[in-house]
């Protein structure tokens, strides 16, 4: 997943590995929210995701 701050907001994308991306809009991103706050927040929002691969999000 990727994100991107346009117009004020925080767009989210599901990113494929062809390079393709499509917009997440089940996921609302605070516009207030710092991008230092971001992986913080997401991870939050994706607990539940979470597996032993991958515990938690990231940035890369």
């Amino acid at each position: 997943m990727s994100v991107l701050r346009k117009e004020g907001e925080w767009w989210l994308f599901r990113d494929s590995d062809t390079g393709a991306r499509a917009r997440v809009y089940e996921v609302v991103i605070p516009p207030q929210l710092t991008e230092a706050e971001l992986g913080r927040y997401l991870d939050d929002v994706f607990h539940e995701r979470a597996s032993p691969r991958h515990p938690s999000v990231r940035r890369l």
